[in-house]
């Protein structure tokens, strides 16, 4: 019998006693293993530290709904499967690149809660508006947090996200920050998953001067350099699709 769930606090596994440890014939012979309570347990620690918003704990990749219409969603629901499925052998991570709404925190929370439950792969969600802003905060004296406090999990976890890279108004700073964060993760060949609304594209200073039809690009928001660091790091998947968040307010859904 293999337990669906790790127990509960106070709970007996009834599995394994307790133990962690369970006995299997193998050739028949037995031999002790680790119980599958041992694995649910880590598992549902490892989901407690990864920081995943309230607003997108239910997404997984069978939740993930599209339109046969819309390929471009589908081949990048199949690719956050498929990372799933190669992860570790390939590290290579992912950027979803896309309009507001078409579902790319989804995916990349999808990813995250797959590689916990089935590889028990270290994991976070970060989203890059709240960790600049925390950064920021931990310059003031009365903080008792510093920025290399904030920025080493980040540096440390096997797999992270950062949700919607570029939202920050470009300065200095902000595209120094982006870099210690890229260059921190590419150094220690770490996996990270990006999300951004802002389709990829050189900087005004590299493409020319921006004419007043010309949309930001990412070289924009993240400065060429750190561009063209990120697309050594991840895998390029754009998803074009409407907001399906304004179809379901459209149709009279909250």
């Amino acid at each position: 019998m293999i337990p669906s769930r790790a127990p509960a606090e106070g709970e007996i596994c009834p599995v394994c006693g307790g133990s962690g440890w369970k006995t299997v014939a193998v050739r028949c012979e037995k031999q002790a293993v680790r119980c599958q309570c041992v694995q649910h347990l880590r598992a549902e620690r490892l989901l407690a530290q990864a920081n995943i918003p309230p607003r997108y704990e239910a997404c997984n990749l069978a939740s993930y709904q599209l339109e046969a219409s819309q390929r471009s969603l589908a081949a990048a629901r199949l690719a956050a499967a498929k990372f799933v499925e190669q992860y570790p052998l390939n590290k290579t991570g992912l950027i979803f690149i896309g309009p507001s709404g078409v579902g790319k925190t989804h995916l990349a929370v999808a990813i995250l809660k797959e590689l916990i439950h089935n590889k028990s792969i270290s994991c976070l969600f970060c989203d890059y508006r709240d960790l600049l802003k925390q950064i920021q905060n931990s310059y003031n004296p009365a903080v008792r947090i510093t920025e290399l406090d904030l920025l080493r999990p980040i540096f440390q976890t096997e797999v992270a996200v950062l949700d919607d890279l570029g939202a920050v108004k470009p300065t200095d700073w902000v595209w120094d920050t982006v870099s210690v964060i890229l260059n921190a993760r590419y150094n220690e060949n770490r996996t990270t998953i990006i999300t951004t609304n802002f389709l990829d594209g050189a900087a005004a200073a590299v493409s020319g001067p921006r004419g007043p039809n010309r949309e930001e690009t990412l070289g924009d928001r993240i400065g060429e350099r750190m561009r063209s660091r990120l697309f050594e790091m991840c895998r390029v998947l754009v998803l074009n699709a409407p907001d399906y968040r304004q179809n379901f307010r459209a149709a009279g859904f909250r």
